[in-house]
């Protein structure tokens, strides 16, 4: 009621439960329940859970009705372990999945020494790896910003990508890049060189799939 009130709004779109993961069992018991009567009286549109990890997520999506669930830094570039199974327990129960973290808390998005990596200072060889991906982009003509945020997009189980802007230029940055189209050669070498699961659908394939 004070969100509310505080927000000058009657009902609110989408409520997640934020970062549950040392406290499962009363999220379960108690947080997702209280959630879920809200949504039935039409206080809030969604409900869903939001974490940095996939695991409960996944549990979350098999053992409650919520609608979606927020995964950050679990699908990216760097960090494909959400495909295993929360991506493929939502695509299969309908249950929308928005990707966090889509650059990996900065790494993606300009790789260097310092750089960001899960909120502290990236490890050298994930930092080695993502040049690599940088260098792959760059010789297809295309960024690693656009390719972070296309690879994200481009699972059925994903209805949306969320990003972190820290200024008006990065906000229209993110924009740019992720209305770039990047070519499906990029995908395919970034497969050959191992960069990329076999299995982890991508843009080309995406678009491959719907009805025409």
């Amino acid at each position: 009621e004070a969100s509310l009130e505080r927000l000058g709004l009657d009902r609110v779109d989408v409520v997640y439960l934020h970062d549950p993961d040392e406290h499962a069992e009363w999220a379960f018991r108690e947080g997702y329940p209280a959630l879920e009567k809200l949504r039935s009286e039409g206080v809030v549109g969604a409900i869903g859970a939001g974490m940095n990890q996939a695991e409960m997520l996944t549990r979350f999506v098999r053992d409650t009705d919520v609608d979606v669930v927020l995964c950050a830094g679990r699908y990216t570039l760097l960090d494909q372990s959400a495909l295993t199974g929360l991506l493929p327990a939502a695509h299969e129960r309908g249950t929308s999945v928005v990707i966090g973290g889509a650059f990996n808390s900065g790494l993606l998005a300009n790789p260097k020494p310092g750089a960001t990596y899960n909120y502290t200072a990236a490890p050298s060889e994930l930092v080695e790896r993502a040049l690599r991906l940088k260098s792959v982009a760059h010789r297809h003509g295309t960024t690693l910003r656009a390719a972070a945020l296309a690879f994200c997009a481009a699972h059925p189980a994903v209805a949306s990508v969320l990003v972190g802007a820290r200024s008006a230029h990065e906000v229209r940055d993110c924009a740019h890049q992720f209305a770039a189209r990047v070519p499906d050669a990029f995908w395919q070498e970034l497969r050959a060189r191992n960069l990329l699961p076999a299995d982890a659908p991508v843009p080309a394939e995406a678009t491959s799939e719907e009805p025409s």
